[in-house]
């Protein structure tokens, strides 16, 4: 069974708003009590770990907020039927469904809950449901293009979000 269109575009915005809510909920408790020790453990996250520690809840909710305004921007984009619009959504859910993978993955490497994990188990099953549609959309070479495209596009925003998510709360 695969999610078309629509459903699939708007799923996205609240399968976003839920993973991000737990991140929202947890990042920086979670921080402050496991980052020492992660450090520790692991010296090469130090520099990613002190980042991720100067920023407080409200300025990670600023940057979770800020991402999620151009998802729905995207996704209004897609529903509108710009030119590249179904390209540019597809970069973008590539990117997040790779996100997922990267917390389970993160989490198997420490060893321990990490922010983000549950529900990136709980979200799995939708972003393959959705990848399969966009399987049956793109051919296996612009796959990985829009996936390379997505990961850029969502590196570059993600410094941008927690840039004015620390200066926004400065």
């Amino acid at each position: 069974m695969a999610i078309t269109g629509t459903v699939l575009y708007l799923l996205f915005i609240l399968a976003f708003i839920i993973h991000d809510g737990e991140e929202i909920a947890m990042e920086h408790k979670w921080l402050l009590a496991h980052g020492d020790a992660l450090c520790e453990k692991h010296p090469k996250l130090r520099r990613m770990l002190n980042h991720l520690r100067q920023m407080n809840a409200k300025a990670f909710a600023i940057a979770v907020l800020e991402e999620l305004i151009l998802l729905v921007a995207i996704t209004v984009y897609v529903i509108w039927g710009g030119p590249y619009a179904i390209e540019l959504w597809t970069a973008v859910f590539i990117a997040f469904s790779i996100h997922l993978i990267v917390h389970i993955g993160q989490s198997i490497v420490v060893k321990s809950y990490v922010p983000g994990l549950l529900t990136s188990i709980l979200l799995l099953p939708f972003s393959y449901l959705g990848m399969q549609s966009i399987c049956n959309t793109f051919s296996s070479i612009q796959l990985l293009l829009w996936g390379v495209i997505g990961l850029i596009i969502i590196a570059a925003n993600l410094a941008f979000a927690h840039w004015f998510g620390i200066k926004m709360t400065k």
